[in-house]
C-alpha cells in the first residue's frame, strides 16, 4: 500500500513538472509571465500603500484614501507609459538612448547644483532654504519644475541602461579591449554615478548594479569587472565620507555592523522598528490593515520599509509571495534576454532585470538586517510616483522584447490577433529573418 502511494505521488509530481514545462515552452510564455508578474506586484503595492498610509492620510487630510489615490494616479501614468513602450520597435529605443542620457545628466546636475548652492547660502547651523530659479527649485532628492515634482535619479537608471546598451552594441567586438570601453562608456557612467551619489548613495548603487548587468550580458572580460570593482569601492567610500553626508551614511554602517553600540532612539531606530515588524508578523501576519508599527512608529513604512509592513500584516507567507514574484520576474527577464536575437534587446533586457532584482534585494536586505539601509524603494510596491512610472516604463520595454522572441513573433503572425486588438494594444512584431533548424538565441553571460 505504501509503495503504491509513493508511486502515485511520484507520478503526480512528474506530471506537474511536465505540465509546467509544457506551459513554459509555449511561444508567448515570457510575455504572459511578465505581464502577470508585474500586474500582481503592482496590485500588492497599491494595497499595501493604502494599508500603510490610510491612518496618517485620514489624520492629515480627513481622507484615508488620499495617499493611495495619489499613488494610483502615478500607476495610471505609468500604465500609459507601459502601454506606449510595449508598442514601440527597437529602433525607437536605440534612437532615444543618447537624448535620454543627456537629459538625465542635465536633471541630476540641476538638482545637485541647486542643493549645493542652498548649502553655501545658508547660515551655519540652520537648515538650507531652497534656491528658486523661477518655477524651478530642488529639495533634497527632488527637483520641482513648477507643479511637477520628480526624482531625477529614477529616470537616470533607465537612461543609463538604454545608452550603455547602444554604446556596447555599436562597438561590437571592440568591447574586449579596455581602451575601447574608456571612450566614452566608463567616463560618462562614472560621472553619472558621482552626480547621483552626491545626494543619493542608494540610487547610485542601483545604477552600479544595472551597469554591471549590462557589462555581464555583453560578455566583458573578468579583469574589467575587477578593475571597476576597485574604482567603485573607492568611489563609494569617498561618497560615504563626503562632508555634509558623512554623519548619516557612517551611522547606517555602524548600525549594520554593530547594532548594539548604536543609539536606538537615533540611527538604529528605523532598523529595530523594521525588525520588530518582521518578527511580530509570524507565519501568517496580524492581518491586512491590522499592523501597529506603521502608526507613526516605523519611519518610511509606506516607502523604503514597506516590506516590513508586508511582513507584519501578511507574515512569512506574504513575504514569500513577494519574493516568489521577484524570482519569476528574474527568470522571465533573463529568459527574454537569452531568447531574443537582437543584441541591443538582449543587453537591455538583462540589465533591466538585474536592476529590478538587485534593487529589490538591496531594499529587502536593508529591512531584514542583512544589508545596510540605503533608502531605495521596493520596485512596483513602494509609495513613490517617479519610481513607479519609471519601473512600469522599463517593464513595458521588456514586454515589447518578449513579443519579439523569434517563436513569439512567428506565433503572433501565424494567428494574428484581431485588427482592433492590434490597434488598441500592440502591433505585430517583425518576423525573424530566417528559421534554420539549429537556430538558438544568443546566450546571456560573460565570455572570455
Amino acid at each position: 500500500m505504501t509503495t503504491d502511494v509513493v508511486r502515485g505521488e511520484g507520478r503526480s509530481a512528474t506530471g506537474t513538472i511536465a505540465a509546467l514545462r509544457g506551459l513554459l515552452q509555449r511561444p508567448l510564455a515570457s510575455y504572459y509571465l511578465l505581464l502577470a508578474c508585474v500586474g500582481l506586484l503592482l496590485v500588492i503595492g497599491l494595497v499595501m500603500v493604502f494599508s500603510a498610509t490610510s491612518l496618517t492620510s485620514y489624520t492629515d487630510t480627513g481622507n484615508a484614501f488620499a495617499d493611495v489615490l495619489k499613488q494610483g494616479t502615478f500607476a495610471l501614468i505609468g500604465f500609459v507609459a507601459f502601454w506606449f513602450c510595449q508598442r514601440l520597435p527597437v529602433r525607437t529605443f536605440r534612437g532615444i538612448a543618447k537624448p535620454a542620457i543627456i537629459i538625465a545628466f542635465l536633471l541630476m546636475f540641476l538638482v545637485d547644483a541647486l542643493g549645493f548652492a542652498a548649502v553655501l547660502a545658508a547660515t551655519p547651523g540652520e537648515t538650507p532654504e531652497p534656491i528658486h530659479l523661477g518655477p524651478v527649485h530642488a529639495s533634497q532628492l527632488w527637483l520641482h519644475l513648477g507643479p511637477v515634482q520628480l526624482q531625477p535619479a529614477e529616470p537616470a537608471k533607465l537612461a543609463l541602461v538604454l545608452w550603455g546598451a547602444q554604446v556596447l552594441v555599436t562597438k561590437g567586438p571592440a568591447i574586449a579591449n579596455l581602451r575601447d570601453l574608456m571612450t566614452p562608456l566608463f567616463p560618462v557612467t562614472f560621472a553619472l554615478f558621482g552626480l547621483v551619489g552626491y545626494n543619493d548613495l542608494g540610487s547610485m548603487l542601483c545604477l552600479l548594479v544595472a551597469f554591471v548587468g549590462l557589462l555581464w550580458a555583453a560578455g566583458v572580460r573578468l579583469r574589467v569587472f575587477l578593475g571597476m570593482f576597485v574604482v567603485a569601492l573607492a568611489g563609494v567610500i569617498g561618497l560615504i565620507l563626503m562632508p555634509g553626508k558623512h554623519f548619516y551614511r557612517v551611522e547606517r554602517l555602524v548600525v549594520f555592523f554593530d547594532p548594539s553600540r548604536a543609539d536606538r532612539a537615533d540611527g538604529a531606530y528605523q532598523y529595530f522598528q523594521g525588525l520588530y515588524a518582521v518578527a511580530e508578523g509570524g507565519w501568517f501576519g496580524v492581518g491586512l490593515g491590522e499592523g501597529h508599527l506603521k502608526w507613526g512608529r516605523l519611519p518610511n513604512g509606506h516607502n523604503d520599509f514597506i516590506f516590513a509592513v508586508i511582513a507584519e500584516e501578511l507574515g512569512v507567507m506574504g513575504c514569500l509571495v513577494v519574493l516568489g514574484l521577484f524570482a519569476v520576474l528574474a527568470y522571465t527577464g533573463l529568459r527574454i534576454a537569452r531568447r531574443v536575437a537582437d543584441p541591443f534587446r538582449r543587453l537591455v533586457a538583462a540589465s533591466i532585470t538585474i536592476w529590478f532584482v538587485g534593487q529589490a534585494v538591496i531594499n529587502i536586505g536593508g529591512v531584514v538586517g542583512l544589508l545596510p539601509i540605503t533608502g531605495l524603494p521596493l520596485p512596483f510596491i513602494s509609495d513613490g510616483g517617479t519610481a513607479l512610472v519609471v519601473a512600469l516604463t522599463a517593464a513595458g520595454i521588456l514586454l515589447s522584447f518578449a513579443r519579439a522572441e523569434p517563436d513569439a513573433a512567428r506565433a503572433l503572425h501565424a494567428r494574428p490577433p484581431r485588427r482592433w486588438v492590434r490597434l488598441v494594444w500592440a502591433p505585430l512584431p517583425p518576423l525573424p529573418r530566417s528559421r534554420p533548424d539549429h537556430e538558438r538565441a544568443p546566450k546571456t553571460g560573460r565570455s572570455g
